[in-house]
């Protein structure tokens, strides 16, 4: 269940558990309502390291991925065009803190080419990396199996240990922007088990297993 916090407006967190959170709800696996409030939770931790509207930082992180709606490939973009058009936000916020928000969203993406342009796009960027070794995993495997149903076993396992290496692995796209945030421990981690194949294996084996079984 999302928390609740005392510096954010009441009415907007209602609007968003009422009205942002359910449409995660259609998403695949990996983005489902459990994903945004992690990404949520997450912001606000970071958030208290700086001098920010905490009420913009809860917002945008409650947005940040409404754009998988139209597709995986352009959703930051979506999103940023939903936080825009969407009118029930100007009671909490001005137009320019609206566009602060959709920059935000729009940089969040992982395998952008440009650092995000403010804090708040750092901030929603470094919490939607959630990076825990099985986490990683689990979300790769169901994301190849809800996207990719025609790939057999060791399809998806080339599949994941590709994603893993050209996102996550030394020298992958995949870029940490909050000094404050325990994420570079996890990525060490997470690298440790890319490093050792057999350990890779073993966690796809087990997870495939689970994640299969749960379809």
């Amino acid at each position: 269940m999302l928390h609740t916090y005392d510096d954010i407006p009441k009415e907007l967190q209602e609007y968003v558990i009422e009205s942002i959170l359910p449409q995660y709800d259609s998403f695949d696996a990996a983005h489902q309502r459990d994903h945004a409030e992690k990404v949520i939770g997450e912001s606000m931790l970071l958030a208290q390291h700086y001098d920010v509207n905490k009420a913009m930082v809860y917002a945008i992180a409650a947005c940040h991925d409404l754009g998988l709606c139209e597709g995986r490939e352009i959703h930051h973009k979506i999103s940023a065009k939903i936080i825009c058009e969407d009118t029930h936000l100007k009671q909490w916020f001005t137009e320019n803190e609206i566009g602060i928000m959709a920059d935000a969203a729009e940089d969040h993406r992982a395998s952008s080419h440009h650092a995000p342009r403010t804090i708040y796009g750092k901030i929603v960027a470094e919490a939607d990396r959630l990076i825990d070794t099985e986490l990683v995993l689990r979300r790769t495997i169901s994301y190849g199996l809800s996207h990719y149903p025609e790939l057999n076993k060791e399809e998806h396992f080339k599949r994941m240990c590709e994603h893993l290496y050209e996102k996550y692995a030394a020298g992958g796209y995949l870029k940490l922007w909050i000094p404050e945030s325990p994420n570079a421990l996890r990525l060490s981690q997470l690298r440790n088990v890319i490093a050792h194949p057999q350990t890779l294996r073993e966690y796809f084996d087990r997870l495939y297993e689970e994640e299969t079984c749960s379809l």
